[in-house]
């Protein structure tokens, strides 16, 4: 399935700045002007009508000026945007066109709050939105006027459509939260509520307390970042708010080239970074909800239209390789090997282009002939699974086209249905901090298996970039053919009106571009939604105290009753400033550690694996790895770098276990 399938084909024309701006291609052109359909004419348009043939472009120039945003630079996108034309009209298949009603903001807003894990807030459940109250409690003043925007687009909504249910005020939400938490469970005043009236303090309640602007957020007390910094520990649209009136942010955009574009880093965090794939799966389901309502409220903030896309049910393939959902190629892939994280024909055309080297001239820019693409692709998807296929007929050229035609034909886009135009939306932010913590925030919201091939791929593009000296494939110009791939989604329905032509073509671009530049910072979990979601796990277990106690005391009565051999000799009270370490695949299977100033994560590993024999060490540094389970969070893998006495104080209950990862 092909987003360029239509059986007279597809053709797409670039815009020409030098003011020929009318759409050309499908009519007549005014004033006697010819009409053409060249790529360096008029907008770049959709129509059903045969065209003229594509003239010859210019040599390629490898100067350096390619990585800027003129028309000359940017030929690599129009050739690629007509090497996929040219493939559709090669590779025609039946398929089913979906035609879908438009839906409403109401719904969308519904559908927003669903993925948000805030359902309960409106339609017939909203009479009792009490298992929200510990999630709403947390947010930060963005995050709640995102929930309070959305909230009041649905029951306006419901109130057009002359629905029967209340829809709560989410001040009114709010305020339950507060009164309910008013005291701790010993009569005192609670910390987080002290927290949430400080927040909240002297507003109004004629007035939204919610309202974007309203007051400024106290920062931690500490010296500005530098330019270059990405500050995790503040939400992001906060950052915004408090940064939107400072002249030093609105810089001029910088073209995006490897000079220009900013060394952004990420400063040292004593607790510890946490990078996807280190939570537990409870955890990562609240990081998503909060990484929603973060994005929508940067969004927000910035004054961008954020339209999230609902999936859109087509016809798709239960088997094979190509126009196979990811999920569905996943699940017969680990039939073969068990635990694939990546769909084994994308890893083998990786492999197949490396194997021809990297330093090839022009690598994913030349494509492969049509003809013999298609043909490779019926015989991969007879042959692949059976083994039978014969890799020494596909050309490096070939691999990339395949590679190329894989991720722009999956039902669903690579960066998913729902957020690609979000995605698309990262242009429209006003500085490349921003447009960065956006694309961070998105990459968090991608189902797990469009993530980890995203990954693949763009750890792949990197690898093509470090040999630009030879193949003369720059940041930029790999961005600029990958674009299309990955941004065109058939599922979309898009129009040509909507693409915004040139401007798409160079925003995608821009954005192909940051995720290739920043992909080591785009899989970082910021500490603040770290942090918020220790807040909810610390509150539920509150909440939850009296309702568990009974269970809790058989608990620790079969615990003890269990392990009594092992709590007189491992577990007896550690004194003060000393944490007990279990390692219950090692042969030391547990051993009490001082803490200091300087002991490290990796420390502790190592005091381990120093005690394995030769013989019997197979877990090597590397392999395994320390964690942090219970207290305020679920289970999360710590960095070598994680200074433990700093990550104590922060959840003294927690226990400390070293084990490997899992698949």
């Amino acid at each position: 399935m092909s987003w360029l399938s239509s059986s007279q084909g597809v053709v797409l024309t670039a815009y020409h700045p030098s003011g020929q701006d009318q759409a050309v291609g499908g009519s007549h052109a005014q004033g006697g002007e010819e009409a053409t359909s060249s790529r360096r004419y008029g907008h770049y348009t959709m129509t059903q009508e045969s065209t003229t043939r594509i003239p010859e472009k210019p040599p390629y120039d490898r100067s350096s000026s390619q990585d800027s945003m003129d028309e000359h630079s940017m030929e690599p996108y129009w050739t690629e945007l007509e090497d996929i034309k040219k493939s559709s009209e090669n590779r025609q298949e039946d398929q089913e066109m979906v035609v879908v009603r438009e839906p409403d903001e109401g719904e969308l807003e519904e559908e927003w709050l669903k993925e948000a894990g805030l359902s309960n807030l409106v339609g017939e459940s909203a009479g009792d939105p009490q298992e929200s109250m510990v999630f709403l409690s947390t947010l930060t003043r963005t995050q709640a006027a995102a929930v309070q925007k959305r909230v009041e687009t649905v029951s306006q909504t419901l109130r057009k459509k002359n629905k029967q249910y209340q829809i709560p005020d989410v001040r009114d939400i709010f305020a339950q939260q507060r009164e309910s938490r008013d005291k701790a469970p010993d009569g005192t005043e609670s910390q987080s509520v002290r927290t949430n009236e400080n927040r909240y303090q002297g507003r109004d309640d004629q007035e939204s307390n919610l309202l974007v602007g309203e007051e400024k957020l106290a920062l931690p007390e500490e010296a500005p970042a530098s330019e270059t910094d990405i500050n995790l520990e503040v939400s992001f649209a906060e950052q915004a708010l408090n940064q939107k009136d400072n002249s030093k942010e609105k810089t001029q955009r910088n073209k995006d080239n490897d000079a220009t574009l900013p060394n952004f880093r990420l400063p040292k965090d004593k607790t510890g970074t946490t990078r996807i794939g280190d939570l537990a799966p409870q955890d990562m389901k609240k990081v998503c909800s909060l990484a929603l309502i973060e994005l929508t409220a940067l969004y927000d903030v910035l004054g961008v239209e954020l339209k999230q896309q609902k999936a859109v049910k087509i016809k798709t393939k239960d088997s094979g390789l190509f126009c196979v959902p990811l999920a569905v190629l996943l699940e017969q892939d680990q039939r073969k090997v068990p635990g694939s994280r990546i769909p084994l024909i994308f890893q083998k055309l990786i492999s197949q282009i490396e194997e021809g080297g990297l330093e090839t001239e022009g690598l994913l820019r030349i494509p492969g002939a049509a003809i013999r693409i298609k043909t490779l692709c019926q015989e991969l998807e007879a042959k692949f699974y059976e083994g039978t296929f014969n890799w020494e007929s596909v050309k490096q050229h070939d691999a990339a086209s395949l590679l190329k035609l894989f991720i722009r034909e999956l039902p669903q886009p690579l960066l998913g249905v729902e957020y690609l135009k979000a995605f698309q939306a990262v242009q429209n932010l006003p500085t490349k901090k921003q447009q960065l913590q956006a694309l961070n925030l998105l990459v968090i919201l991608l189902p797990t298996a469009n993530r980890d091939t995203l990954k693949a791929l763009l750890e792949f593009l990197q690898r093509v970039i470090d040999n630009k000296e030879k193949n003369k494939m720059t940041a930029m110009n790999v961005a600029m053919v990958m674009a299309p791939n990955l941004f065109m989604c058939h599922a979309l329905g898009l129009k040509s009106s909507e693409q915004r032509e040139f401007v798409m073509a160079v925003g995608t671009a821009n954005i192909m571009h940051l995720l290739i530049k920043y992909q080591k910072l785009l899989w970082t979990i910021p500490k603040f939604i770290v942090n918020q979601v220790r807040k909810q796990n610390t509150e539920n277990h509150k909440k939850d105290k009296k309702a568990m106690k009974k269970l809790l005391k058989k608990m620790a009565y079969d615990r003890e009753k269990h392990e009594k051999p092992d709590k007189s000799t491992n577990d007896a009270d550690v004194p003060q400033g000393v944490i007990r370490v279990q390692a219950p695949h090692l042969s030391k299977v547990s051993m009490a550690i001082q803490l200091t100033e300087e002991l490290k994560a990796s420390d502790v590993l190592a005091r381990f694996l120093s005690q394995e024999s030769g013989v019997v060490q197979t877990l090597k540094k590397g392999e395994v790895f320390l964690y942090e389970i219970g207290g305020n969070i679920g289970e999360r893998c710590l960095e070598d770098d994680t200074y433990m006495k700093d990550l104590y104080q922060l959840n003294p209950n927690a226990e400390w276990v070293i084990k490997s990862k899992p698949l």
